[in-house]
């Protein structure tokens, strides 16, 4: 029997039709994300994607964007990744100015 993961209500998965979200990571150092619908932000330590699973935050060294293509909703992402980490809000949008001014 296979595990069933939380009910996530439909309106928080934002979902865009016929776009599926999978994250692909290979020992830590490149990493292919598809279902990506925005870069929010992105630094050698830090990259802010919205998906269609919610807001993906990858943090690590030496992040490097190799390959963005939004209209198929996948993006390359070489560096050493130390995590992965989802929200279902959107961080550009819900932090008031001053959060947005210190970052």
């Amino acid at each position: 029997m296979a595990a069933k993961g939380p009910d996530v209500p439909e309106e928080i998965r934002r979902k865009r039709p016929g776009l599926q979200h999978k994250l692909v990571l290979v020992d830590r150092e490149s990493m292919t994300v598809e279902g990506v619908m925005n870069v929010e932000s992105f630094d050698d330590e830090e990259i802010v994607l919205e998906t269609n699973a919610g807001v993906l935050t990858v943090l690590g060294h030496d992040l490097h964007i190799r390959q963005l293509s939004l209209e198929e909703g996948v993006i390359e992402i070489d560096g050493y990744v130390e995590s992965c980490d989802y929200t279902d809000e959107n961080p550009g949008r819900s932090k008031g100015i001053l959060a947005r001014l210190f970052r």
